[in-house]
């Protein structure tokens, strides 16, 4: 089996026996990501090619988010559906409560534009982290921003007051493995 492929070899890629063995021994960086309630498909899949990109362990898809089989964010995702570990929680907030409990000293950030948030590369990242990322007008629900330990945000030096969720979740993930290495 491959442990590297291109678009095209993900896109046509069927799931197997093997490739499920070779996904199960994949090492999983300790980066669980959140979606609250994010409805764009292409965003949801451009998040799964993220979370390979920096084999996070985890992606939760919460409330309105789509999910896999769906042929927008497979078409987006590259396929990378197969590879990344996702799980669907109606509630963003009853998840959040149940990592707490289930994985030791897990810190949730969220990345949104709040009062209490600071620039995303002046934070100490340090795995277990879970990053949470919100609805594209509304972003993230004030009540996962109450519950998450620290909020960054990307500063925006334009006319624009804000980055698209899956850019910003981009930028904060490699943030993190920069800081985590």
């Amino acid at each position: 089996m491959e442990t590297k492929m291109n678009a095209a070899a993900l896109r046509s890629h069927q799931p197997s026996a093997a490739s499920r063995q070779f996904k199960n021994k994949l090492v999983r960086n300790e980066i669980y990501i959140v979606l609250d309630n994010v409805l764009d498909t292409y965003n949801i899949g451009s998040i799964f090619r993220l979370a390979d990109a920096v084999s996070a362990k985890k992606v939760y898809l919460c409330g309105g988010s789509a999910t896999p089989p769906n042929a927008r964010i497979k078409k987006a995702s590259i396929n990378t559906t197969e590879w990344v570990e996702w799980e669907y929680a109606g509630s963003t907030l009853e998840l959040i409560r149940n990592l707490k409990f289930k994985i030791k000293n897990l810190k949730f950030i969220a990345i949104e534009q709040s009062s209490r948030s600071i620039q995303y590369n002046k934070f100490g990242y340090k795995m277990p982290v879970c990053l949470i990322v919100g609805n594209e007008t509304s972003g993230v629900s004030k009540e996962a921003l109450e519950m998450a330990d620290a909020v960054v945000e990307i500063p925006m030096y334009g006319v624009n007051i804000s980055l698209n969720v899956m850019v910003s979740l981009g930028i904060v993930l490699y943030q993190v493995m920069s800081s985590s290495r």
